[in-house]
């Protein structure tokens, strides 16, 4: 399957929970409404994605922290960022570097999900634009000679550029749940599409901080699962 194909499937999921989120509204306004008014919190919610200490630990070549927050300016418009370090090794046929830097993604969540009462629950979609810098290093390289006789010739000298950029944008399909009161757990999933990365010289980028692994087809993807606080300013 394509990526442009897994890019298309990924707009229509998002296109049809709207629909469904705009039909069941719909269905809830015919409905007479009591005389009671239930109000949510307003406020910034902000949290950390504990996946990427989790793979820290579990994989030697891979280590980062992200910040995320959020700001709901109307019932269902939210201002979305995240901010993060990162550093990752990859393993390819010739290559071996490793990519290290900080990255930002900015931009806003739509919740299509219609809460019950007072709850504050979300499925949402999201627009992410991201910038990086950082990084790469290119600890070991080998020579590809095409010859299948002689031995394999290997440079292990590593050699660093800095003030590395890239920049892409993201669509991101998350679901979110109050645990507690304030607490929010979130699973989220994106897909990205890279805009402009500036490469090594003579040596390809094979991964991104915040854009994650970069495939032939300049895309990405990601997951992460967040715990957040919310600090609430008022109740509407």
């Amino acid at each position: 399957m394509s990526h442009q194909h897994i890019y298309k499937s990924f707009i229509k999921i998002c296109f049809f929970i709207i629909t469904v989120s705009a039909s069941a509204q719909q269905t809830n306004d015919s409905i007479p409404k009591d005389s009671i008014i239930y109000k949510t919190n307003y406020g910034l919610r902000l949290g950390v994605d504990i996946s990427k200490p989790i793979r820290s630990i579990l994989q030697d070549y891979n280590s980062g922290i992200e910040i995320v927050g959020d700001y709901r300016i109307s019932k269902k418009w939210y201002i979305a960022a995240e901010l993060g370090n990162e550093e990752f090794t990859t393993n390819e046929d010739f290559t071996n570097s490793t990519s290290k830097g900080s990255y930002l993604k900015a931009g806003v969540n739509y919740n299509s999900y219609n809460n019950w009462l007072d709850m504050n629950n979300e499925i949402f979609i999201g627009f992410r634009y991201g910038f990086a810098t950082f990084e790469q290093t290119l600890n070991s390289y080998q020579i590809n000679t095409g010859n299948t006789i002689l031995p394999p010739v290997f440079n292990n000298y590593p050699s660093t550029q800095k003030g590395l950029t890239a920049h892409w944008s993201e669509l991101q399909l998350g679901f979110r749940a109050e645990v507690y009161n304030n607490i929010f757990i979130t699973f989220s999933g994106s897909y990205k599409v890279m805009v402009n990365i500036s490469d090594p010289r003579n040596v390809k980028t094979h991964y991104a901080p915040g854009f994650n692994r970069i495939y032939n087809s300049n895309t990405g993807f990601g997951f992460n699962y967040t715990i957040s606080y919310l600090i609430p300013f008022a109740k509407k």
